[in-house]
């Protein structure tokens, strides 16, 4: 999956960005308070990417 096709997901339901690490983005989830780090690879794993979408407690995106 492409990084930007999973931040436009995140963005649609409801998640924020926190803060930019030095590998990774730190992403949040204000009505769950949970947040999750996205890595800055252009192309991220399925299995890391529902991993992602759990963490910050958001159906996966297919």
């Amino acid at each position: 999956m492409k990084r930007n096709q999973l931040i436009k997901h995140l963005r649609k339901r409801g998640c924020e960005l926190l803060r930019e690490g030095g590998n990774h983005s730190w992403w949040h989830n204000p009505t769950l308070n949970t947040r999750s780090a996205i890595p800055r690879h252009t192309e991220i794993d399925n299995q890391l990417a529902k991993k992602i979408c759990k963490d910050l407690g958001i159906p996966y995106v297919k």
